[in-house]
């Protein structure tokens, strides 16, 4: 029987990540392999899809083909549809059909399974085995929902880049998923053949956008401050050119502030307005700093590059972070424990043992339900020698919910159970 791997990807990021894998060898012979290529945009129409940005040629010869998923299922969105159960034999047989699979044996190689589109992917081919790459920090907190177990049983591997070395990914372990690093070595050889030329010095500092207004984690003008913050930030220490990588859907107006900022205090700053991953800029450009809030790219810059890096705001998202449950937050943590403070002191660095234990904490509070297993992990580093220096990644009332160190005692009587709750209305009542 003749065997087709079929790769899902929406981002430049994550189809370098793809090739580096191909690259390393991290998936087994096929007769065909496929590039399936979706675009998660608001309004995709207007934004361009991975295989028409700029640098995608260069991967494409590793794939037999390249795929549209937008143009599978137009004109549903692929994060917003999720077929019935009844009808997914139908729609598998279907999409066989269009992209002439016939009788084949399907692998499937996916991003955020736990999501559409990765997930209704997954369901489609109900029999396909399932191995899931890492897009980023994520694949360190924990699986953000809880999964259908025939999806979740079929993962084989999650592949991740070793962003931080020493630390264990806490994403599909639930299931047993086996973690594997995708080498270092081939991903940075992947982002040398997407960029241009490579520099033989250091270059200016790099000032990195994430659009986080759009995420709801910051307010529009609390984002423009973010950006200000940054510019000043670098011209402290030193730094007299920037370079500002906007997010691709960001305001322009926030740019041409920047600009004014960077030229009344005696530095030069230029807008990135071409669509790059960070990572080619690191190669092309060199920075001498790369400052963020709490991108990926702050990670492959450290990790990879051997570039001195910087954030700014990380502590005020977190402080806004809401659900607790938010995806985003062992992300935030991670930066913020290990990364210094563009505009204060760098604290002293968590060891291994204790930043596993950090991220083991969080990643309970944040999934006690999916990763119950962790409740002990937790419960040693909250009432250990460090549990005083993290507690603000942890809210008071997650710590309580939970009978976790650090909350507040619960009455066991019902009735002051009943008394305590009735107070804590009132108390918001008043604050209204």
């Amino acid at each position: 029987m003749r065997t087709t791997q079929i790769f899902y990807a929406s981002t430049l990021y994550g189809a370098t990540t793809l090739a580096a894998a191909l690259d390393s060898g991290c998936f087994g012979p096929a007769d065909r392999r496929l590039l399936l290529v979706g675009n998660n945009a608001a309004v995709p129409e207007t934004t361009p899809a991975l295989d028409e940005m700029p640098g995608f040629e260069r991967l494409r010869g590793r794939f037999d083909g390249v795929l549209s998923w937008n143009e599978a299922i137009s004109p549903l969105h692929p994060s917003g549809w999720t077929p019935r159960a009844d009808d997914l034999p139908m729609l598998e047989r279907h999409l066989r059909l269009l992209w002439g699979l016939g009788d084949d044996r399907v692998e499937l190689v996916v991003e955020s399974v736990q999501v559409a589109p990765a997930l209704t992917i997954a369901r489609l081919f109900s029999e396909a085995p399932l191995d899931v790459y890492a897009d980023g920090l994520m694949s360190y907190g924990p699986t953000r929902n809880k999964i259908d177990p025939l999806v979740g049983e079929r993962v084989r591997r999650l592949l991740h880049l070793d962003l931080v070395p020493g630390l264990a990914p806490l994403l599909l372990a639930e299931f047993g998923a086996t973690a594997e690093v995708v080498p270092a070595e081939a991903f940075t050889k992947v982002v040398a053949e997407l960029a241009d030329s490579a520099a033989e010095e250091d270059g200016p500092a790099l000032l990195l956008g994430q659009y986080l207004a759009a995420l709801s984690l910051l307010t529009p003008a609390e984002e423009e401050e973010l950006h200000v913050r940054m510019v000043r930030g670098a011209i402290a220490r030193g730094h007299r050119r920037l370079v500002f990588k906007p997010h691709p859907t960001a305001p322009d107006a926030w740019t041409r502030r920047l600009a004014g900022e960077a030229e009344a205090l005696g530095a030069e700053l230029t807008v990135l307005d071409r669509p790059v991953l960070a990572e080619v800029l690191y190669r092309e450009v060199r920075p001498a700093l790369v400052v963020g809030c709490f991108s990926t790219a702050l990670m492959t810059a450290r990790a990879f590059y051997g570039i001195p890096v910087a954030r700014v705001g990380t502590r005020t998202v977190l402080d806004r972070l809401s659900p607790y449950q938010n995806s985003n937050r062992v992300p935030l943590t991670l930066v913020d424990a290990l990364v210094p403070d563009l505009e204060g002191d760098t604290p002293e660095a968590l060891g291994d043992e204790a930043l596993a234990g950090l991220v083991a904490a969080v990643g309970f509070a944040m999934q006690p339900k999916v990763r119950v297993d962790l409740r002990g992990a937790a419960a040693r580093h909250l009432s250990g020698p460090l549990a005083e220096r993290t507690r603000h990644y942890f809210t008071r009332r997650r710590l309580t919910v939970l009978g976790l160190p650090g909350g507040l005692p619960v009455p066991r009587h019902p009735q002051v159970r009943r008394l305590a709750r009735r107070a804590l209305r009132l108390k918001r009542a008043l604050a209204r």
